[in-house]
């Protein structure tokens, strides 16, 4: 896809989701019911604002999850890539607008790799490459993806979420279940797959075509790839990277997935499919 496309793409994304969150105060008023009652709605707007620094960004409130214990802002440089000393800016303009919800960290995104920028923390990554490459990898004999129509092991989704926990703790943070109705949503797009080794079930691997995180490049993006503890580490998921590019009926679209920077297992997984870093999120506490 060239530039000129690709930027029409993002624009009409902006558009339909930041440009709305921006201007349609009924949609404010009904997120400031739902996460802060009692405060004014236009803190729940989108606004688009000068940082200094010849820099401009477009600010959204969220919050983690849903969760409403748990609120940051959401800032897009808009006018050139973001550089170190945008932050102050960014960060004060962040706490002028939205200080009544008390958030607690700014996030951004970023093309430099990580770490590139001095008192930031990491967070997660964008990591892809086109399908016809991925599908290009060995994948060893006994180990297929299943099409599933259904979510039949979702309980084993959750004890395997709670294995890698156990095993590393700072995993809480960084990844959780998808959510059986996500998975489903999967299934019902065709997206969704059995893992199996010797055709025992192994896990689930989940893409989806309908997700806002595509860089406005034609993509699908992983949803879920989780093995079951029994078959952690064997160097299963680099191999169900390259399966999961063969299952996906548009060989000229790119895979893309976001993977915490401080994921180990799924960074390396990924890495080793041939999935490159193309970018990723950083936050700034407030």
């Amino acid at each position: 896809m060239d530039d000129t496309t690709r930027l029409e793409l993002l624009t009409a994304l902006h558009e339909d989701v930041d440009v709305l969150l921006a201007n349609d105060r009924s949609i404010a008023e009904a997120r400031t019911e739902r996460f802060a009652p009692g405060t004014p709605a236009e803190a729940m707007l989108n606004y688009w604002v000068d940082v200094g620094n010849d820099q401009a960004a477009m600010l959204s409130m969220r919050f983690e999850g849903l969760d409403v214990t748990k609120p940051f802002v959401d800032a897009s440089p808009m006018r050139r890539r973001l550089e170190p000393g945008d932050l102050p800016g960014v960060a004060a303009a962040a706490r002028e607008i939205y200080g009544v919800h008390k958030p607690r960290y700014v996030r951004l995104w970023s093309a430099e790799p990580i770490d590139a920028f001095p008192g930031t923390r990491r967070d997660r990554r964008c990591l892809g490459a086109p399908i016809e490459q991925l599908r290009q990898r060995d994948v060893p004999a006994g180990l297929a993806l299943v099409p599933a129509s259904t979510v039949d092991h979702y309980e084993e989704v959750e004890q395997a979420y709670a294995a890698v926990d156990r095993d590393h703790p700072a995993h809480v943070e960084q990844a959780s279940p998808p959510g059986k109705e996500n998975l489903q949503t999967s299934a019902e797009q065709g997206l969704l797959f059995e893992i199996t080794v010797d055709g025992v079930w192994a896990g689930y691997s989940a893409a989806m075509s309908d997700s806002e995180d595509t860089l406005g490049l034609p993509a699908y993006v992983v949803r879920e790839l989780i093995l079951a503890p029994a078959f952690r580490g064997r160097g299963l998921g680099a191999s169900v990277n390259a399966l999961l590019a063969r299952s996906l009926p548009e060989s000229s679209f790119m895979l893309l997935g976001d993977v915490h920077a401080d994921n180990r297992g799924a960074r390396t997984a990924a890495l080793a499919a041939g999935r490159q870093d193309i970018g990723g999120w950083l936050t700034l506490a407030l």
